[in-house]
């Protein structure tokens, strides 16, 4: 989030956003899965402008050894941007800092929900590429994996999803795009467990008072239930 003296108006004269959304309005977002080869699992996400490619693969064997745990399955995962994914530098030579956090975080969303004890002393590798970026990508990444993790037949207590929620001036926005992520007074990116309501991410960037904290939340909730239509309708079109 960027803290600039001049930066831009971000809600129109009408109230909506400079992109035509209202402010708790997703941007279009569609889902595919099963559309890599060679991995376990797979699926690719188009939402707002973001394009996001995710690929699951074993259980396997786990390199190198000294990671095996001979009571549960080990998660990897690496989330990263590719060098033509935005007009930024995302570091040809490797990850950087933000992606190896990212990296990190939703690793840990999906050790509460992957059913590791099945699996001992393996390894299950999530792999999710940004081919191109406009904001909310973590949260892209995750609703991603999720159901590439399903279409490899990962058994998990829940398909998670991901969203974020933010604040212009005195509004609580949903599903930031880049400006907005750039600009906006907070912006909050939460992973969500819809089964039982389970918060397995919340970040947050800026500051919202406790009554826009819920507020926030109550919108993302309320906007999972069309992302988890989406996920699920995502796995039941690769077996119609």
């Amino acid at each position: 989030m960027a803290n600039m003296l001049n930066k831009p108006e971000l809600l129109r004269d009408d109230g909506k956003r400079l992109d035509g959304r209202d402010l708790d309005e997703l941007r279009p977002l569609s889902i595919k899965a099963n559309v890599l080869k060679n991995a376990a699992g797979s699926a690719y996400t188009e939402w707002g402008n973001n394009k996001v490619l995710a690929a699951v693969y074993g259980p396997k064997e786990v390199v190198p050894r000294h990671f095996l745990d001979p009571e549960r399955a080990v998660i990897k995962c690496r989330y990263a941007m590719a060098p033509f994914s935005s007009l930024s530098d995302h570091g040809r030579s490797g990850p950087n800092r933000r992606a190896i956090e990212i990296s990190k975080v939703t690793k840990e969303v999906f050790d509460n929900v992957v059913m590791l004890e099945e699996f001992p002393e393996t390894a299950i590798e999530i792999s999710i590429e940004i081919l191109q970026s406009d904001g909310g990508t973590r949260a892209a990444g995750i609703t991603t994996a999720a159901v590439a993790l399903a279409n490899a037949g990962i058994p998990m207590k829940d398909l998670v999803y991901s969203v974020s929620a933010g604040k212009i001036k005195d509004k609580i926005i949903l599903d930031l795009d880049m400006l907005e992520d750039n600009y906006s007074d907070a912006d909050m990116p939460v992973a969500v467990s819809p089964r039982t309501g389970n918060i397995l991410l919340l970040q947050m960037d800026g500051e919202l008072t406790r009554q826009e904290l819920n507020l926030g939340l109550d919108t993302i909730l309320e906007a999972g239930k069309q992302i988890s239509k989406i996920q699920r309708q995502a796995l039941i079109d690769v077996y119609e």
